[in-house]
C-alpha cells in the first residue's frame, strides 16, 4: 500500500500536530489521540495512523494513560512526502 496516496487531509494534518510537539496519544491497543490537550475530534483518525505504524507513544506508559506521540520512522517519511516539491500537503 503506497500509504502517502491513502492518507486524507485530516490524517495529514494529524500527522503534521504528532511533529511539531502538540499531539499526546493514550496507551491502548485503539489508542486515543490529543491534540492541544483536546481529545483529536476524529479517534478513527488517530487508530488508523497507530495501526498504520505512523505514530507511537514517545514511552510506555500504564494502561490509559496519556504520553507524547511522536512520528515513527515510517511517519517521518510519509510527512516527508508530504512536503516534498510538487506534492500538495
Amino acid at each position: 500500500m503506497d500509504v502517502l496516496a491513502e492518507l486524507n487531509h485530516r490524517e495529514r494534518a494529524t500527522l503534521r500536530a504528532v511533529a511539531e510537539g502538540h499531539a499526546e496519544i493514550s496507551c491502548s491497543c485503539e489508542p486515543d489521540l490529543f491534540v492541544d490537550g483536546l481529545a483529536c475530534c476524529d479517534q478513527h483518525t488517530a487508530h488508523r495512523l497507530a495501526h498504520l505504524g505512523l505514530v507511537a507513544p514517545a514511552r510506555g506508559g500504564r494502561w490509559g494513560e496519556r504520553v507524547p506521540a511522536l512520528l515513527t520512522e515510517a511517519g517521518v517519511e510519509a510527512l516527508k512526502g508530504l512536503t516534498s516539491p510538487g506534492v500538495a500537503a
